[in-house]
């Protein structure tokens, strides 16, 4: 079927913003004659044409996901829940009916923001079925999963051994293609397996007490094994001393630990403090954002909060447990993970008129506005953790507009207004940078090739917006979505299924490694590797198929 999209601006973030014919053939965007027939034509004078958007760090699903959802049932509003299910009230801009709704009401809200593309960021190998389970039922989305190795009790212990770095680099991409994911993640790197041996601290150069070794090792011997398998994607990590006050210098450390290499710094705005300021807590950000600046080779997420009730849910045990008195309501569950990581699952609330709280906002928009690079930020809320993903368009907003941003700034608490630089940072984010930050950097970060563009070849996931003066209410509702050059979304109704795929990495594994994990499963754990085994054939079905 071929479709062509008459007079709307087309932006991509790669060529110059222009009004001008968009056509879709098939899945892909291509050139075609204008006097050449098409199936349907759409004359979209006013508005505004982007690819779809991608999500690269938002958890979608897995265990601590399904822990979130079992740990707030009073807060789950089933009369939303259950009218997104039917398909009824499609027209409404609301709250989630939860702070982690299922799988299909995540699909739906994504899609109606202009989302066809979304990255699970901690997948545990031992939870791998149930995490593509529940993104296979994640509707209009395509997905993909960043393997969670940075706590695994093998890898520790090879570290610790000093096996040879080809050995290691075989066992990341054995697990990578059994567990079909396309990253690999580090939270608390050895942090969270410490914390089980009752070490409650541990920075980039303490010692693992019962391993001996240093998270320093740890980044540095994974970064070298993503770098030569070829992976796409950097290291993603979440730092060590998350939330600390005078955490920026753990965060810095871990910067030099992969000595050069390509590195994702992961909801940076929670590794950005400072220990001076009136309360023991201020800004560190200009550090981080000019650190970006300088080199070329890291990129940020920013895991922005926004006041109001979440959940906060992180394989980082040592910083859940820590923070469990602050938990609203008084509720937490903790659990370890077959000696692979762990989980802590906390509900809070981030009050507006709270010193430390309102310091958090300021300090990731701070991020935002200093790193100069649209193409190496990106908008995250670290979804559930820093306010849920429905939040995108009001944070667009407080980038787009001074004035609005200083409204918001103005209610926090006195010391926060006294302290913070924000006041002076005036920098507005255009529309050009906005799409760069949502879309074509995301698919870079990704090496999706056909992702994030209009140009010809680029796959056919389009967007439509109408042009708006106020860009939390543009971005809250698309006009159209197109998912693989087929209309599924329009006017707030939901037209139609897409095809959906799983981005996996493309990795060679040695079957010497097969072999040798075969024998180490069995010594262990009494079963063979084939009962982890993601098998490709369970990701295809009839409207999901894998993307290498």
């Amino acid at each position: 079927m071929i479709t062509r999209i008459h007079g709307a601006v087309c932006i991509d973030g790669i060529g110059k913003s222009e009004i001008r014919d968009l056509v879709l053939n098939g899945e892909s965007i291509c050139s075609l004659p204008k006097d050449s027939r098409a199936d349907a034509e759409y004359r979209l004078d006013g508005h505004i044409v982007v690819s779809g958007g991608i999500d690269i760090h938002t958890h979608i699903g897995g265990g601590k996901v399904n822990i979130a959802r079992l740990l707030l049932p009073e807060m789950v509003d089933h009369k939303r829940s259950n009218s997104e299910r039917s398909g009824k009230e499609s027209n409404w801009i609301a709250p989630l009916s939860s702070p982690v709704p299922a799988t299909w009401e995540t699909g739906r809200r994504y899609l109606e923001m202009g989302y066809t593309a979304c990255f699970e960021p901690a997948v545990l190998p031992a939870n791998a079925r149930q995490s593509h389970a529940e993104m296979a039922d994640t509707p209009w989305l395509d997905t993909g999963g960043y393997l969670l190795l940075g706590n695994d009790r093998l890898l520790l212990e090879w570290i610790r051994d000093g096996v040879p770095q080809q050995q290691i680099n075989d066992y990341v991409g054995w697990m990578l293609r059994a567990h079909q994911c396309c990253a690999v993640k580090v939270v608390n790197a050895g942090g969270i397996d410490a914390f089980k041996f009752n070490q409650r601290h541990l920075s980039v150069d303490d010692q693992h007490s019962y391993f001996s070794i240093t998270p320093r090792q740890i980044l540095c011997t994974l970064s070298q094994a993503v770098e030569s398998l070829g992976l796409a994607h950097p290291l993603h990590v979440h730092c060590s001393n998350l939330g600390l006050a005078g955490n920026i210098a753990a965060t810095m450390a871990t910067i030099d630990a992969v000595e050069g290499r390509r590195l994702h710094l992961t909801h940076a705005q929670f590794h950005c403090y400072a220990a001076d300021g009136p309360h023991g807590y201020s800004s560190a950000a200009h550090r981080l954002a000019d650190r970006v600046n300088s080199d070329a080779s890291l990129s940020i997420d920013v895991g922005q909060v926004q006041f109001g009730q979440t959940v906060t849910l992180s394989g980082d045990t040592m910083h859940q447990y820590a923070n469990r008195n602050l938990a609203r309501p008084r509720k937490a569950i903790f659990q370890d993970l077959e000696c692979q990581a762990g989980c802590g699952v906390l509900p809070f609330r981030y009050r507006q008129d709270q010193y430390v709280h309102g310091l958090l906002w300021t300090i990731g928009i701070e991020l935002f506005l200093r790193v100069e690079d649209p193409l190496r930020v990106f908008l995250t809320t670290d979804h559930p953790n820093g306010a849920p993903f429905t939040s995108y368009p009001h944070l667009i907003r407080l980038l787009m507009n001074y004035d609005f941003r200083m409204s918001v700034f103005s209610r926090l608490h006195p010391d926060v207004q006294k302290s913070s630089p924000l006041p002076s940072l005036k920098r507005e984010y255009s529309l050009e940078e906005i799409i760069k930050m949502t879309r074509l950097g995301p698919a870079r970060a990704l090496g999706l090739k056909n992702r994030g563009s209009l140009i010809d070849g680029s796959l056919a996931d389009v967007v439509v917006y109408e042009r708006s003066e106020n860009p939390e209410q543009m971005f809250s509702r698309p006009r159209m979505v197109f998912r693989r050059g087929k209309l599924v979304y329009r006017d707030g109704v939901f037209l139609d299924d897409a095809m959906k795929s799983t981005v996996v990495a493309n990795v060679q594994v040695d079957s010497q490694m097969d072999d040798l994990l075969n024998r180490i499963w069995r010594s262990r754990y009494g079963y063979s590797t084939e009962m982890i085994v993601v098998r490709s054939d369970e990701l295809r079905s009839k409207n999901r198929t894998i993307e290498w």
